[in-house]
């Protein structure tokens, strides 16, 4: 990504407040203007995420988000909440105050936006994104020789503020951990702040050895069903293919 595309997806973009109450510019473009396909103008798309691996995911469908608007929301579980319910509530929540942020952005608020929240469990219970190594640790006993689950909860919301919600739920079996590859694989910190403590795209990898369902949805952002959302919806991904590869037959 350019140094120039950076800057224009800084997270530190301000956004304009509106009183309680009162109509925003997306509400009222989403009553006054065509959108999507029977736009003259281009869609945009926010994602409220700054993710590397959620932007590279992305990127690899050519997809290339306008702005990044990570929306800070309390992600710790409810009391006895269920691991579907906690991603299908959290991924929502960071949508839905991305959408606020950028209710009055002159350029992006009538922009789609999509927003998602990733978890590994055991059962029913969360594991934590790990801040210290004890607690990584603690994550890579629990995994070690065991299957676990993946699950992200995908949101969309359309310009118009159509709201869609979808679950993917991969299942990730790990080989028995030696003492002395946990040491290793700690001592990388690539466990750091990573759903469960791993990134299955690095070092850890290597640990896994049965995968079902989507991989993409372990690294962060299931393509598959993100793509699907998106072109059901009118934004126009396909149409960023063809021009892709007109620019490759006009390079040789």
């Amino acid at each position: 990504m350019s140094s120039a595309k950076a800057t224009i997806l800084s997270v530190l973009g301000r956004s304009d407040t509106t009183p309680r109450g009162r109509e925003t510019l997306r509400q009222q473009r989403a009553r006054s203007k065509p959108v999507g396909r029977r736009s003259e103008l281009r869609p945009r798309l926010v994602l409220a995420s700054a993710s590397p691996r959620r932007l590279m995911l992305l990127a690899q469908v050519g997809v290339e988000p306008d702005a990044l608007r990570p929306p800070s929301i309390d992600e710790t579980p409810k009391r006895g909440e269920m691991p579907r319910s906690l991603v299908t509530r959290l991924a929502r929540a960071k949508a839905e105050t991305a959408r606020d942020l950028i209710g009055n952005d002159q350029e992006l608020a009538d922009a789609y936006v999509l927003a998602a929240d990733t978890v590994v469990t055991l059962g029913r219970r969360v594991l934590v994104k790990p801040k210290t190594i004890d607690e990584a640790l603690e994550a890579l006993r629990l995994l070690s020789g065991r299957s676990h689950r993946v699950l992200t909860g995908v949101c969309l919301i359309t310009p118009q503020d159509r709201l869609r919600i979808k679950i993917v739920d991969t299942r990730v079996r790990f080989k028995r951990l030696s003492p002395d590859e946990m040491q290793a694989y700690l001592a990388s910190r690539e466990w750091h702040d990573k759903a469960g403590g791993y990134a299955i795209q690095g070092t850890a990898g290597c640990f896994v050895q049965k995968i079902v369902g989507s991989y993409t949805n372990v690294v962060g952002l299931p393509l598959t069903e993100v793509v699907g959302m998106l072109v059901s919806e009118g934004f126009p991904l396909h149409f960023n293919w063809l021009k892709a590869g007109e620019a490759s037959a006009g390079e040789h």
